[in-house]
This record gives C-alpha cells, sequence and structure tokens, in this order.
C-alpha cells in the first residue's frame, strides 16, 4: 500500500471515530506500528492532526487569527451568546476571555445589568467602554496581535488577583482525555490563570472543537462547570461530558 493510500485511510478513520490508535491502525494498514507512527507524524507536521501518546486526535478546525474567527461560525457562536446570558447576575464578577464567543455576549449585555467585567481583549474593552452600568478592568501586558489579547506575566498576576464569579472561556479545543488545549502557549497560560481564578468556568465551544486537541494545555476538563453549544441535542458528546460532571446546554 503506498504512503498516500495510508494516510488517507488514517484520515478517513479519524474523521470517523474523532481518534485513532497506533495497534488499531496498524491492524487496518497491515503495517507495523512504527510506520503508523511516522505516518501520524508526517500528518501531524502537515497540521493534519493532533499526535498524542499511542495515536492522534483531530486539530481543531477554523480559522485561530481573531479577524478570520469573527465570521466564522458566527450563527452558532450567536447561539451560545444567547445561551450564555442566562448566566450572569447583577453584581458579578465576570471575566471574558479573548474570543469571539465572548465579544458576542459583551454586545448583547442588557444595558441595565450591573457587573464587573475583567478581560484582557481589546475589542471586548472597547465594546464594554460605552456601558454605563459595566466597570472594566483591563489586564495589562504585551499585545498577542494576531488575537487582540494581552499575554505575558504582567498579564498572568493580573488575573491572580480576583476571585470571579465566572469565566467565559473561550474554546479552540476540548477533549475528555486530553483536557482544554490551546494553540498559542502564551495566551493558554492567560486562560489557565482565568480558570484558576474563577467559581465557575463556562466553556464556549461549537460542537466541531469537542474531541479535539492543540499542543498547549489550559485546564483538565472536569474542571469546566458548563460547556454552551451550538448542538446540545447531540447524544454523544451529552453522554460523555455529562459522565464527567460537567453541565451541557
Amino acid at each position: 500500500m503506498l504512503k498516500e493510500e495510508r494516510f488517507r485511510i488514517i484520515l478517513d478513520q479519524l474523521g470517523q471515530d474523532q481518534k485513532v490508535h497506533l495497534a488499531g491502525l496498524s491492524g487496518i494498514l497491515n503495517v507495523s506500528e512504527d510506520t503508523v507512527r511516522r505516518d501520524i507524524k508526517e500528518l501531524a507536521d502537515q497540521g493534519l492532526l493532533k499526535s498524542v501518546r499511542g495515536g492522534a486526535v483531530p486539530h481543531s478546525p477554523g480559522p485561530h487569527r481573531f479577524k478570520d474567527r469573527v465570521e466564522y461560525g458566527s450563527e452558532q457562536k450567536q447561539i451560545i451568546a444567547g445561551k450564555a446570558l442566562s448566566f450572569l447576575k447583577d453584581g458579578q464578577v465576570a471575566i471574558f476571555d479573548g474570543g469571539t464567543s465572548a465579544l458576542l455576549i459583551a454586545q448583547a449585555l442588557p444595558k441595565d445589568i450591573h457587573l464587573t467585567v475583567v478581560t484582557n481583549s481589546f475589542p471586548i474593552a472597547s465594546i464594554l467602554e460605552e456601558h454605563e452600568k459595566v466597570e472594566v478592568l483591563f489586564a495589562g501586558g504585551r499585545l498577542l496581535k494576531n488575537s487582540f489579547v494581552t499575554i505575558g506575566n504582567e498579564t498572568i498576576q493580573f488575573f491572580r488577583k480576583f476571585r470571579a464569579d465566572i469565566c467565559f472561556l473561550g474554546i479552540c479545543s476540548i477533549h475528555p482525555d486530553f483536557g482544554v488545549t490551546g494553540p498559542d502557549y502564551e495566551e493558554s497560560e492567560v486562560k489557565r490563570a482565568m480558570v484558576e481564578s474563577s467559581r465557575e468556568i463556562i466553556a464556549l465551544s461549537t460542537m466541531e472543537k469537542l474531541g479535539t486537541a492543540e499542543a498547549y494545555y489550559v485546564c483538565p476538563t472536569n474542571q469546566l462547570t458548563t460547556i454552551i453549544t451550538d448542538q446540545p441535542d447531540n447524544l454523544d458528546a451529552f453522554e460523555i461530558y455529562k459522565s464527567m460532571g460537567i453541565n451541557m446546554v
């Protein structure tokens, strides 16, 4: 079997099962596990999957640059933002990360709600500048230009000063085994500080991001309180995350 044929079969299996194992692929392809391991590494180098111990899982779909993400999946994100509003109450301290779903929540905040919003997102701070009853605390630091957020030690230490009621965490990837992950090391470190500084962690994730993984770890999946998604009626996903003690709406 040609290498290209093996690649196609590996990607087909990954699309069907959302994960592949070296031993299973070795039997399907009738090659050694070392050959499968080399194939997976080459596919990972091409950005087509995420190599993990013993196999591979999908990469998160969609673009990573903020400007590209604003329009990507906008209808699904509007659904997510609408649901997220029900978790907010007067007087809360809420952390908003730099995701585009969190941006939509900021845009949709009722004019009469009283909140303190802590964020490292320039677009969110700009939107809330005009909200008369929302106090905005902005985390300084170094600008990550492709995401329009601040990063670095100064940003991390800023978030560690809070014990927020709620954190809206924009998601790149969630996997039951590999946790919440992201494509940028420093941004993932900031997200981890947000999680550690919040009582309730609300993950904002389109369904296609569930079961995927990226390179940089944020937190274990079971640290999430709730996952808000555009398709909560996906029974397979619902049962997986419900078994971990996570509310899914």
